[in-house]
């Protein structure tokens, strides 16, 4: 794990700690994220996870932001209980009142979004009607489930045809 997260997330703790004069057990931190999201705090299991393709390629404002937005979800949770909203008004203090930050609820890195496969299915009613399914529902009629046209309610057929969306 790089150093500099490290040591951010240790700096946000001790920030907390003088601000709530109280001491908070630090969380596991993992760069085990993918996808579109920059962070994710689980709170039950005091753990932070970090995307690392977002960490590199946004790392001051990923220090600056990043950190503190999810190790906020954290303190919250402890301080406040399980009830809170996510980004309710006991997220929101934290971040102004701990932190200084603006309390954003979504980061705005440039993600890149892959290609996705589409699989075409139709049904007899009308060939011009298609209906794309994903790789994962495609396996599941693989596997022997069906899925009916609303219209005639007969079952819809793979045409054989993939599109990339």
């Amino acid at each position: 794990m790089p150093e500099q997260l490290h040591a951010r997330v240790q700096h946000c703790y001790q920030l907390a700690e003088d601000f709530f004069q109280r001491r908070f057990v630090l969380p596991e931190v993992s760069f085990r994220l993918r996808g579109q999201k920059a962070g994710v705090a689980h709170l039950t299991e005091n753990l932070l996870r970090f995307n690392p393709r977002l960490y590199a390629e946004n790392r001051e404002d990923f220090l600056l932001q990043t950190v503190p937005h999810e190790v906020a979800h954290l303190i919250a949770h402890q301080v406040f209980g399980a009830r809170i909203q996510p980004h309710g008004s006991e997220w929101q203090s934290i971040m102004l009142g701990v932190y200084g930050l603006q309390p954003k609820r979504c980061h705005d890195y440039a993600i890149e979004r892959r290609p996705r496969t589409s699989y075409v299915y139709l049904c007899r009613c009308d060939e011009r009607n298609e209906f794309p399914f994903s790789a994962q529902r495609h396996a599941l009629v693989a596997k022997g489930r069906r899925y009916y046209c609303r219209r005639c309610e007969q079952t819809l057929r793979f045409s054989g045809r993939q599109q990339q969306t």
